[in-house]
């Protein structure tokens, strides 16, 4: 079953000391790009998140976000008295020199880098809990990744069934086409009324209806769809594997609009190359 690389997914847990929530975003992407944004409090732990996201995502572009909220229940606050006095005394001397043009307000003297800070928490127990809430993040995104992937493996079905309906259609008008690209020429021998080798009439027409012949073009643009319907069933990424399908199958559709001499043929063939087109932008999303 294959897997988009677009999906979403947030998880938010509540703790005795704060509330985390992790948000996945993933769209796509020609290899693995894992963007995080973590607390302060959780950068140590930056590798070992990265790792979980690449061993659940293999391909597409990750944005993982993780919030961090406090509880007012058990934060506390430290005030580094010190640094506090040096401020104040330093705001005193300038609101002298200054006169009534300076106010001190406590709150903006409480502002002051350093002075108020958080009181120390025990980390390891933040990272062993954001990293479980990772995984159940990271599991209904693949959730989510899946369900669009079986959304596109359905698109995409339906245009193969369209491809080899086509070339059904093209395979079964050669005969006719054959015969008469033999009656055109021997109308034409005819009108010019001369004396023809028959045997050498025989060889030409065996050359030109091989120049003509799409047999191989047919052939190997149902393999082709063969090879996309079983990269579906593939337990591994099959992104890549498609998109050179996709490849493939363009150059065979335009190998037999080339070799056409039938008006319905060259219909076929633009009609493929539509089809393999909208199947090529499907690709795209696929991991």
């Amino acid at each position: 079953m294959i897997r988009s690389m677009t999906g979403f997914a947030r998880r938010e847990r509540q703790f005795p000391w704060g509330m985390l929530a992790w948000e996945l975003r993933t769209v796509n992407h020609r290899f693995l790009e894992i963007g995080l944004r973590l607390p302060e409090e959780l950068r140590a732990a930056e590798p070992q998140m990265r790792q979980t996201v690449s061993a659940a995502v293999r391909r597409g572009k990750v944005d993982c976000t993780l919030h961090f909220r406090a509880s007012l229940a058990t934060s506390s606050l430290d005030v580094d008295e010190s640094l506090l006095r040096a401020v104040t005394q330093r705001a005193k001397q300038v609101a002298e020199l200054a006169g009534t043009a300076a106010q001190i307000n406590v709150m903006d003297v409480l502002r002051w880098p350093g002075i108020v800070r958080d009181a120390a928490r025990a980390v390891a127990p933040m990272i062993e809990a954001a990293q479980a809430l990772l995984a159940e993040t990271l599991e209904e995104l693949g959730r989510f990744r899946d369900s669009e992937g079986a959304r596109l493996q359905q698109a995409l079905e339906q245009r193969c069934a369209g491809l080899t309906e086509l070339a059904q259609r093209v395979a079964a008008r050669l005969p006719e086409i054959r015969a008469r690209m033999r009656t055109r020429l021997s109308e034409r021998i005819t009108q010019m009324q001369v004396e023809i080798d028959q045997g050498r009439l025989e060889q030409e027409l065996a050359i030109l209806a091989q120049r003509l012949d799409v047999d191989e073009e047919i052939d190997r643009l149902r393999g082709h769809v063969v090879e996309v319907r079983t990269a579906f069933e593939s337990k591994d990424p099959a992104g890549r594997r498609l998109d050179f399908l996709m490849q493939e199958l363009n150059r065979e559709a335009n190998t037999l609009s080339s070799k056409s001499q039938d008006i319905d043929t060259t219909r076929a063939a633009v009609d493929m190359k539509v089809l393999i087109e909208q199947m090529r932008e499907q690709v795209q999303n696929i991991e």
